[in-house]
């Protein structure tokens, strides 16, 4: 069955993988950006800002006008901010949250009137291994991605009535921008500068064109979710996310299990 698919973010990154995948697969794309002429060579080429409500409700609108569907939705637009939390300005904060939280929910919300009325759907959340662990120097980023799992896993079962899905990606490292023109700095502080979270800094900037994953492949085993219908809510990408991830679950439970039996009994006494 032939989908329609709407991306935000579609003009670079994995946005765009993605929706050249599902092009490539005979589907149609409607990809979106705040400057449409990143994403013109898609015959169904929108502007969608997630920062601007009437954009993304025009978008919405005329997705379904030109269609009568929206059967996959991929939230990716969004950005990074690297700092250590006593560096980042509450303006930069606010920025991170507005697009990877606030955006995600607008577009969401903006599509899922429609694919109640159809009866199906799948939703596509762009999170991170940053979603699951987090990491010195990147507590902005860690928050937008913990708040973008919880409103998801949440968003997942509420909306399984309708039989509408959702997938939380959690990519590792890939070759996109990410680490380049999407990432944005706190001012430093001298004392961290040598520092995990200091190190950071550095290490974006290093990895930025030398990331070892590539977006074709993270594009096609996303498609593969979407066409099956076991797949899990969660889908980590690339070896160094599920490692990462693996290693903190291990160490929650080992945690969980070394409690003193006494943490369970916090009931009322009988007495």
């Amino acid at each position: 069955m032939t989908k329609v698919w709407m991306i935000t973010g579609a003009g670079a990154g994995l946005g765009r993988a993605i929706a050249e995948h599902a092009r490539g697969q005979g589907h149609t794309v409607v990809a979106t950006a705040r400057d449409v002429k990143a994403v013109e060579d898609f015959d169904d080429a929108l502007v969608l800002d997630v920062h601007d409500p009437s954009s993304v409700e025009a978008a919405v609108a005329e997705a379904v006008r030109r269609h009568g569907r929206i059967d996959v939705l991929v939230n990716n637009a969004g950005h990074g901010l690297v700092g250590a939390v006593e560096e980042l300005a509450d303006a930069d904060l606010r920025a991170v949250l507005e697009t990877n939280v606030f955006g995600v929910l607008r577009a969401t919300r903006a599509v899922l009137p429609h694919m109640r009325e159809q009866r199906s759907g799948h939703i596509v959340q762009m999170s991170s291994v940053g979603g699951q662990v987090a990491n010195p120097g990147h507590a902005a980023y860690a928050t937008a991605k913990f708040a973008l799992e919880g409103l998801s896993e949440s968003l997942s079962a509420e909306v399984a009535p309708w039989g509408i899905r959702v997938t939380l990606v959690e990519p590792g490292p890939f070759r996109t921008d990410f680490a380049g023109r999407s990432m944005r700095y706190a001012e430093p502080i001298p004392a961290y500068h040598d520092s995990p979270a200091g190190q950071l800094r550095g290490r974006f900037a290093s990895q930025d064109g030398n990331q070892p994953n590539d977006p074709v492949r993270a594009a096609e085993e996303i498609f593969l979710a979407v066409e099956d219908p076991a797949s899990p809510l969660r889908l980590p990408l690339g070896p160094e996310a599920i490692d990462k991830i693996r290693t903190k679950l291990t160490k929650q439970l080992a945690d969980l299990e070394s409690l003193p039996a006494h943490v369970r009994e916090t009931g009322y006494s009988a007495s």
